[in-house]
């Protein structure tokens, strides 16, 4: 195990970036502008608008499918299709539930495609993950370990590993563990585990955050220099 392996684990977990709500730092842009107003009203302009937006969000959905695809051999044509579409009708109605957040930061389509991104992203991850049992148990715990350059940095490192499992089973609470083992280690989505445990990614960030807070206290307090992976001092 190295430096970087045991970051994985205490390292502080940071949410990804989506599209939210920020100040304002001119006035809109015309095209913009228009967008709004038609999705904000009523008739036959509002109907064009939704249409104009769907097929956006179906363009920004498929592209996003089709770069994934090469990992994702086991879905059909069919499959991505649906995937596709599901996501762009998702996406579109995030939008327009948000549309006072959006600011003009940049134009409203550039904006506005980013949902469909996620949207797609998100359920690629789930379908990948359909009817796989989550790893909530340490698996992968052999992967850490590797032969460091000398017999010395190779007992510093075991002696680490075997700290860390043991403030993982002592300091965490079950949830904690459960959720840390499973996206930390075992490497399931967050977006799948808050599916499967009935819960939100804001939620699992947070307890992300606790038990890594946790582990790094508990292992300074053992004495470990996180920064060098060297126990003690210097």
């Amino acid at each position: 195990m190295n430096s970087a392996a045991v970051a994985s684990v205490v390292q502080v977990e940071t949410a990804p970036q989506v599209p939210v709500a920020v100040p304002s730092t001119g006035p809109l842009d015309a095209k913009s502008r228009q967008w709004l107003e038609d999705l904000r009203g009523t008739g036959a302009a509002h109907e064009a608008a939704v249409a104009r937006l769907h097929a956006l969000m179906l363009r920004a959905a498929r592209f996003e499918v089709a770069r994934r695809r090469p990992g994702l051999p086991h879905l059909r044509g069919d499959d991505l299709g649906d995937i596709a579409l599901e996501a762009a009708n998702d996406a579109l109605m995030n939008v327009l539930k948000r549309l006072d957040d959006f600011r003009g930061l940049s134009r409203f389509t550039t904006w506005a495609y980013k949902f469909a991104l996620l949207e797609a992203a998100v359920k690629l991850r789930r379908r990948a993950w359909q009817n796989r049992e989550l790893p909530l148990e340490p698996e992968s715990w052999g992967l850490f370990s590797s032969t460091g350059p000398t017999p010395q940095r190779e007992a510093e490192q075991h002696e680490l590993l075997a700290a860390l499992q043991r403030a993982i089973d002592d300091v965490l609470t079950p949830h904690q563990r459960k959720v840390l083992v499973a996206l930390a280690l075992n490497g399931v989505p967050i977006d799948v585990l808050a599916e499967r445990l009935g819960t939100t990614r804001g939620a699992l960030y947070k307890t992300l955050h606790d038990a890594r807070g946790k582990l790094r206290r508990q292992l300074v307090a053992s004495g470990f220099m996180l920064d060098t992976t060297r126990k003690g001092g210097a």
